[in-house]
């Protein structure tokens, strides 16, 4: 029987390596991604054959790297909505405005698509110790599916993330180590631990597979729209990372004859507290690091993107945008979403709500364009950075009278008659 998954493959160079915990290629330094054979796939698969199936991320499990499903790990991840938004689309004038809505996933975050993928492939691989590093969100979406698994795990965070995420991931006996430094720092030391000890630590040595759980954002994403990719998808951008998986998806549906046509716009969005990929977009310079990100998007202060470049060629090649709201307009954000559409969203999310609107602003999305924006994260993730940002609530006596002088003062008196 012809296999699925060929082996680990450099995209710049062409050369091929075994499927093992290998990262990088030797010869041009490039990472290294998962070769499938695209025609075996189209033989397994169609659109029919996939609606009979749980809607979950596994769904499209021949597009992913594991080979036997006797290991995969699975808290229900994905099979998440898409929200066509006409309250925030037409306050934006947008027509055709989607959200997709990753706040609800097992642990609150789209970081349970790949953790889920990652720990999976590391059963496979015979490894039985995992961990990551983490900003916050795939800290405890890698501590959740360790613990499904049954497996020890070591997670290594810088000490400035929010409580609330540690809170999350401390619940399910990981291992947490603070790091004293950013995240760059956090994640160096990462290195030599997966090296040291033979960890599988997801977004160093596990990488490859690790990063190919996210693509079914995407896959789910064009189900959900009748297999007719969106103009234009907005994307947070820590380390790149989703944003090329997004990309990669969708040519593969359009590989696999589940999509006619690839012609959406990818665009990105960091805080402007820590926008390497944005900065050396819109300068056509070199990435340079941010030492001490400043920003309250926690989740995205990656200083140092290790798919920066590939992020960026991917945005210029579609046709795409960059851009990079403040702390400020994320704020704002946060607060319209919440406002117009219900979803409570953490800091990334509102950044790449944010970015639509300045992106709307400067004229680089049309109104005419259907738009897609990724909200990645629930707000109960950055609880206490969001509930520093709120207003302190009224306090009346419990009298009608009281009630009647707050809404005097609010000058929003509703008569109901019955």
């Amino acid at each position: 029987m012809t296999e699925r998954i060929i082996a680990l493959e450099c995209p710049e160079c062409g050369t091929t390596y075994p499927l093992e915990l290998l990262t990088i290629c030797k010869e041009c330094w490039s990472p290294l991604k998962v070769k499938y054979d695209y025609e075996v796939i189209k033989e397994a698969i169609s659109k029919d054959s996939i609606k009979s199936r749980e809607f979950n991320h596994w769904r499209y499990r021949e597009l992913l790297p594991i080979r036997d499903s006797k290991y995969v790990v699975s808290l229900n991840d994905g099979g998440t909505p898409l929200l066509h938004c006409k309250n925030l689309g037409t306050e934006l004038g947008l027509k055709e405005l989607y959200i997709k809505n990753d706040t609800i996933n097992p642990t609150l975050s789209f970081k349970d698509r790949p953790a889920s993928v990652g720990i999976s492939k590391c059963l496979e691989l015979g490894i039985n110790t995992v961990g990551c590093v983490s900003t916050g969100n795939l800290a405890a979406a890698t501590a959740a599916h360790a613990a499904k698994a049954g497996i020890p795990c070591y997670i290594f965070v810088p000490a400035t993330i929010e409580h609330s995420k540690i809170t999350q991931t401390a619940i399910h006996d990981a291992n947490i180590i603070g790091i004293d430094g950013t995240y760059d720092e956090a994640n160096r030391l990462g290195i030599l631990a997966a090296e040291s000890f033979k960890w599988g630590l997801l977004n160093i040595n596990v990488r490859p597979y690790y990063t190919e759980g996210s693509k079914t954002i995407a896959f789910e994403t064009c189900e959900q729209l009748k297999w007719n990719p969106p103009d234009n998808i907005v994307i947070p951008m820590g380390s790149g990372a989703l944003l090329c998986s997004v990309y990669r998806a969708l040519n593969e549906l359009n590989t696999i004859d589940f999509t006619t046509a690839n012609n959406t716009r990818i665009s990105g969005a960091q805080p402007s507290g820590c926008a390497p990929i944005v900065t050396s977009h819109d300068t056509n310079s070199d990435i340079f690091p941010i030492e001490s990100p400043h920003t309250i998007a926690k989740s995205l202060a990656i200083g140092n993107p290790a798919s920066g470049y590939e992020a960026i060629n991917i945005i210029k090649s579609t046709n795409g945008c960059a851009n990079a709201p403040t702390d400020s307009e994320i704020i704002d954000a946060i607060k319209l979403l919440a406002k117009k559409e219900g979803i409570y969203a953490e800091p990334a999310g509102g950044v790449t709500l944010a970015a639509l609107i300045n992106l709307i602003i400067n004229g680089e999305i049309s109104k005419d364009e259907s738009v897609v924006v990724l909200i990645t994260g629930n707000g109960f993730k950055a609880h206490q950075t969001i509930t520093n940002l709120i207003q302190q609530i009224p306090i009346i006596q419990p009298t009608l009278e009281a009630l009647k002088t707050y809404t005097n003062k609010k000058e929003e008196i509703i008569y109901v008659e019955s």
